[in-house]
């Protein structure tokens, strides 16, 4: 035990020689290779510190001049300018790394996706689309197929987009069921443009086939059944809806009721969607609800149903219901100013009531599947809310 404690004490000396050594040495190896970066190298850096991304990009443009060597530079520089919207200078830089002799393949690849992420970013889906179909040999093919998927959504080519949508899935293991059951209700969407009905709703099974939740698939299979005059079987088609996604209730209810209305069984219609009410107090809901009330039941009944809403939720939308109630028995002498009063809270209520995505807070007064501002799908809540306008 001695013996192997002096070795230790007569050693640590030599340890701490050679780290010292070594720490020498790579101090001099970072003072060697700072002294060969140009100083706008370290202006841009010092520029960046500083919150003037401006002028670091030139000082940075400059080192790419002076040190035509420095790939990383390139790539961080391409990617910037893209992410500041400045896409003309973004494609130039990927461009000419592509022009560049003796550019390994790892990086050339690289580049290529960069330049197709430009084109795509600038609205050019053909020549992105030229770019990423290139890259699908390649061991860049997942990201390819991502891009390619994008840009056949935008083009709104729904074909293709299935297609590479059942490649992606295959090459990530990443489910795409809910964006393929998408794809299928806009080419029904198409079919039934076209007047034909048989096309669309087969390709509506198609989309409950990929995806049993697919609230749209539904919905627009309750929409054919009723243009064609099959009401019975478009109520069935719009109720699913709430096992699959009671949120979305808030969508259907007009149609379910304007159903009920047309077989005559209108007072059904309004019981169901009492029942419904006390599930799903929405203020969707509760709209239609309202509207139905008012008109089966008179304004007294519709006025409570109001004073009940707005003690459980108060809105504007809600209290512009009550006063729309009780102007129908108002007192000549007190119409004129709940007419007033009406119609104030009703302007400020309508301009108040907006979708919103719940991915990137874009507001719409109608409701979307697809958010058109980040281009998600099923981000939109389906139930209008106030907020601001």
């Amino acid at each position: 035990m001695m013996e192997f404690e002096l070795w230790w004490l007569l050693a640590f000396p030599l340890f701490f020689v050679l780290g010292w050594l070594a720490a020498r040495v790579d101090i001099r190896q970072v003072v060697t290779e700072s002294r060969a970066l140009p100083n706008s190298y370290f202006r841009g850096l010092n520029f960046l510190l500083n919150e003037q991304p401006d002028k670091a990009i030139e000082a940075f443009l400059e080192v790419v001049k002076l040190e035509p060597e420095t790939i990383d530079l390139h790539f961080a520089l391409g990617g910037l300018f893209r992410r500041r919207g400045e896409l003309d200078r973004a494609i130039r830089m990927h461009e000419h790394l592509l022009e560049r002799e003796g550019l390994a393949e790892e990086q050339r690849l690289r580049a290529m996706c960069e330049l197709g992420q430009d084109y795509l970013k600038a609205g050019l889906l053909d020549r992105a689309e030229q770019v990423f179909g290139k890259l699908l040999e390649t061991p860049q093919h997942g990201v390819a197929r991502t891009y390619l998927l994008e840009i056949y959504v935008q083009e709104k080519d729904w074909k293709k987009a299935i297609d590479a949508a059942h490649m992606l899935e295959k090459d990530t293991s990443k489910p795409l069921n809910a964006d393929i059951a998408h794809f299928h209700c806009e080419l029904a969407l198409l079919e039934a443009a076209r007047d034909n009905p048989d096309a669309a709703a087969a390709h509506l099974q198609q989309a409950l086939s990929i995806n049993r939740q697919s609230v749209r698939a539904n919905l627009m299979a309750g929409d054919l059944d009723a243009a064609a005059g099959r009401h019975e079987g478009a109520i069935a088609n719009w109720r699913l809806v709430e096992t699959q996604s009671a949120a979305h209730m808030a969508l259907v209810v007009d149609r379910v009721l304007g159903s009920y209305r047309q077989l005559g069984r209108l007072d059904e219609g309004v019981l169901w969607l009492r029942a419904l009410y006390a599930r799903q107090p929405s203020q969707d809901v509760f709209n239609t609800l309202y509207l139905a009330v008012s008109e089966t039941e008179g304004a007294a009944a519709a006025s409570q149903l109001a004073r009940e809403e707005l003690r459980r939720n108060p809105s504007l939308r809600t209290l512009d219901r009550l006063l729309e109630a009780q102007l129908v028995n108002a007192e000549p002498e007190a119409r004129e100013l709940l007419q007033v009063e009406k119609n104030l809270v009703a302007s400020h209520s309508q301009r108040m009531m907006r979708y919103q995505c719940g991915s990137c807070g874009f507001k719409a007064k109608q409701f979307f599947w697809r958010c058109p501002a980040c281009g998600r799908w099923d981000s939109f809540d389906p139930e209008r809310r106030e907020g601001d306008a």
